[in-house]
């Protein structure tokens, strides 16, 4: 069966470009497209992670490693990788050390990103060579992450959650927390997913009735 996946990224070219690339060299079945993290999320809610997830890191509404950490936790059970047009080595560590499976830059050839693609697909990290060679104990070795699993929510997402049963909304509940509201939404896509609901009201009845 061919894989299902996700591209993130309001650059409509390069999706369309990244679509046919995932069809054509990796026999992709399905290929969703979300130009925000509000779409992103809102499929990944709706319609399951599937096998493969690739984000922009500038896109609108996402917030860097936080994000991309969210995500991780969220939907554990998917293959998540950034493809960036930004190479700097800070911020391919980061998001390296959020749990993401590889750091894809935009700058390769078309066959190079197939290439990188195909190495997360078969449970490889992806480290873009730009990166140099990285030292025992660096962000790159700890990148797996705690994912949702058995119905049991991370520290971060039971934070949320307690905001959550406050009343406060996804605005409120950022800036309590110091985070970015769309890693909010992202926990909470999370959350909804584990109590076997879809919206806030009914998370908060659920809980409320246990």
């Amino acid at each position: 069966m061919g894989i299902r996946a996700l591209i993130a990224d309001d650059h409509e070219l390069f999706r369309s470009g990244l679509k046919q690339l995932l069809a054509d060299s990796l026999g992709a079945e399905e290929v969703r497209e979300a130009e925000t993290l509000d779409q992103a999320i809102e499929i990944l809610t709706n319609e399951g992670a599937g096998d493969l997830v690739l984000v922009d890191l500038r896109m609108p509404g996402m917030s860097g490693a936080e994000a991309l950490a969210a995500l991780r936790d969220g939907f554990p059970n998917a293959k998540i990788a950034v493809v960036s047009a930004w190479e700097e080595r800070s911020e391919i560590l980061a998001a390296l050390s959020a749990g993401v499976h590889g750091y894809i830059p935009k700058s390769l050839s078309s066959a190079e990103i197939a290439g990188a693609i195909q190495t997360i697909l078969e449970g490889r990290i992806y480290v873009p060579a730009t990166i140099g060679r990285r030292e025992p104990g660096s962000p790159v070795a700890s990148a797996a992450q705690p994912g949702l699993t058995d119905s049991k929510l991370t520290l971060r997402q039971k934070e949320v959650l307690n905001e959550l049963l406050k009343g406060q909304a996804s605005k409120e509940i950022a800036r309590t927390l110091d985070i970015a509201e769309g890693t909010v939404k992202i926990h909470l896509a999370a959350i909804y997913r584990a109590l076997g609901v879809r919206t806030r009201a009914e998370a908060i009845a659920k809980l409320k009735s246990q």
